[in-house]
């Protein structure tokens, strides 16, 4: 074995796969606390979501206190969901995070041996000069929601895996989020995506999937 070379770790791919399949969107919740622990290991799978360059241009709001969940179910038009979860997420995209000085991240791929220091150091030029392209500007918003949105998705399976249960949540104002989580006077902060947390109080079926010769296609689109 070469010198630096790393053993891939053993996965369970049927234990995955089981998670992913048993994943449902609940509505109902018992209102048992999430333990702080568990939370917090939660939220750190969240973030090991990959982003474009790894600028981590998004962030979780974890809201738990009453009045924040309600100022939440009051944005959601009096869903059942933030009214009954113990814990809603809040996910939010920062348009504005390829402007910033985000010297930490380099420095620690670089300390870590993940990047060159060459490449740590030419990183910020390579972001900006990608961000500025006109083809791409007023495009922020749009790159940081989707890396906002991998990092919900690791967070749904990972919540799957603990006996947890979660639903992504489309329906709300975003004015009225940005003003529960203390955001309203940003323009660079954006809600991409609201999810409660909890202990289910339901059980859901699974509702079925389109047929996959209608959703998966082989080198183009419905080929």
């Amino acid at each position: 074995m070469s010198k630096g070379s790393r053993v891939a770790p053993e996965v369970d791919h049927s234990t995955v796969a089981r998670v992913i399949r048993a994943r449902r969107s609940v509505r109902h919740y018992r209102p048992d606390p999430v333990p702080a622990p568990l939370l917090r290991e939660l939220t750190d799978l969240a973030l090991e979501a990959p982003s474009s360059f790894n600028l981590q241009a998004r962030a979780v709001v974890v809201v738990t206190e009453q009045e924040g969940r309600e100022a939440l179910a009051r944005a959601t038009g009096g869903q059942p969901h933030p009214q009954e979860a113990p814990v809603m997420l809040v996910f939010v995209a920062e348009s504005g995070a390829w402007r910033e000085d985000r010297g930490d991240i380099w420095s620690a791929a670089r300390d870590q041996g993940a990047w060159s220091s060459a490449f740590a150091e030419a990183t910020p030029a390579m972001i900006r000069q990608f961000h500025e392209a006109p083809a791409r500007r007023g495009l922020e918003r749009e790159y940081a929601v989707k890396d906002a949105m991998i990092a919900a998705s690791f967070l749904m399976i990972a919540a799957q895996a603990a006996g947890l249960a979660t639903s992504p949540m489309n329906g709300w104002d975003e004015d009225e989020v940005k003003k529960a989580i203390g955001v309203d006077e940003r323009d660079d902060v954006h809600v991409a995506l609201l999810m409660p947390l909890g202990y289910p109080a339901e059980t859901r079926l699974h509702p079925g999937r389109r047929d996959r010769a209608l959703t998966c296609f082989s080198e183009t689109y419905g080929g």
